[in-house]
């Protein structure tokens, strides 16, 4: 039964590589590390790979993040940039990378690379791993003939795509969390505590106020069998509206309408010029196509209100315009964006005005994201208070009233 066995090595330019390796004894294992290379350092049995079950749930635990596939580019960049061929570096980190799903796909790109297929051909069967961005740098490197500095490239890129996305969803989960914990308290009220006071007000000989009445229909329809029309009313619309929103039209409006609200708007808003502003500074220095970089950007933005806009760019471009005239037609592309691509353009830098451009907007959100921490925190606290408040008041409120009528 093979075991797994944790390495390190020194490849020829001397640097030190951490990873794991499945084999039947240490001596096998250190014949295959040099075999493929390398100086080994150390080989250990890997502490507790008795004691693992890997359950595969489809969809779930195969899933690649976008985060492994930063870490695994970073890695690759720099193997490559050290002199270690494509072939070698990608075995070296289909046994290092600790997502095994990716490490399984790495395998099949060193497999078709070593069968005399291009990395980017190799890459391209694996969409879920490598997206078309992803692909067409490392396409223009291999053709341009400085894959490294390109892979190097596209790490940048991905870790700022991640850094972003991570940033977004931190300000989201206070609020989302808040909420979480204000529902469960309102249903445990309503489920729990209000059927109590419910035969208290029984035997008070009075009316009851109308926001008293309002809690105990709540109650009622929480602890009866019309809770399961209410969920049912709440899963079909939010199916509808999953359904809805994968319509080109629902597409549209709904990616319009994230672009309004006061203040995850400009959120959303600002995130979308980085990622457009990122990813076309990228492909352009890479030495891809306008045209070719633009569709990329455009399907890559996420918002189908910046896709169509940057189809719009596309168009502008195929006409013989500049950049920046068909984006001064679209409200999506606030004057600054456009003032520097103009600047860019002229001066003959257009993917370092992009570059800046991006970093600007990047610092936007930084900024965003941290007035709305700031904003939410309040807001969050007065609403759960608000919440309770109001029922206790409505179930105290018959108390006064009795007073009323008692002679």
């Amino acid at each position: 039964m093979a075991t797994t066995f944790a390495y390190k090595v020194r490849d020829r330019s001397g640097n030190l590589i951490e990873g794991r390796l499945d084999g039947d004894s240490v001596p096998l294992v250190v014949g295959r590390l040099r075999s493929m290379g390398y100086l080994p350092v150390s080989v250990t049995p890997a502490g507790g790979a008795g004691l693992r079950t890997e359950i595969t749930i489809p969809g779930l635990s195969d899933r690649i993040s976008q985060r492994d596939v930063a870490m695994f580019t970073r890695q690759f960049a720099t193997m490559v940039n050290s002199g270690l061929s494509i072939s070698r570096a990608l075995s070296v980190l289909s046994n290092q990378v600790e997502n095994k799903h990716l490490a399984q796909v790495l395998r099949r790109v060193n497999e078709d690379v070593e069968a005399g297929s291009s990395l980017s051909d190799a890459m391209a069967r694996h969409p879920k791993a490598f997206g078309e961005l992803y692909i067409s740098m490392v396409r223009a490197g291999e053709i341009g003939g400085s894959i490294d500095t390109v892979l190097q490239s596209v790490a940048v890129q991905l870790e700022k795509q991640v850094e972003l996305s991570r940033k977004i969803r931190g300000a989201m989960t206070y609020p989302v969390v808040v909420l979480v914990v204000i529902g469960l308290i309102f249903t445990a009220v309503m489920v729990f505590v209000v059927p109590t006071f419910k035969k208290l007000f029984a035997t008070l000989k009075a009316p009851l106020p109308v926001p008293t009445k309002m809690v105990i229909s709540i109650s009622n329809t929480l602890v009866s069998w019309h809770v399961v029309i209410v969920v049912a009313v709440i899963v079909g619309t939010a199916v509808l509206f999953r359904h809805w929103i994968h319509t080109t039209n629902g597409r549209a409006k709904w990616d319009r309408f994230k672009l309004r609200p006061p203040i995850f708007g400009p959120l959303a808003h600002k995130a979308s010029l980085a990622r457009f502003s990122s990813t076309m500074s990228s492909l352009l220095s890479s030495g891809v196509p306008a045209m070719e970089a633009l569709d990329i950007v455009a399907r890559a933005s996420g918002n189908a209100v910046v896709a169509e806009a940057t189809q719009h760019v596309k168009t502008g471009v195929r006409e013989g315009k500049t950049f920046a005239e068909p984006m001064k037609q679209r409200d999506v592309f606030p004057p600054l964006l456009v003032q520097m691509v103009e600047v860019g353009e002229q001066t003959g830098a257009l993917d370092d005005m992009l570059l800046k451009a991006a970093e600007f907007y990047q610092g936007e959100v930084d900024q965003t994201v941290s007035n709305l921490t700031s904003i939410l925190e309040p807001v969050m606290v007065v609403v759960m208070g608000g919440v309770v408040g109001t029922i206790i008041i409505s179930l105290y409120l018959p108390m006064l009233t009795y007073i009323k009528y008692v002679p």
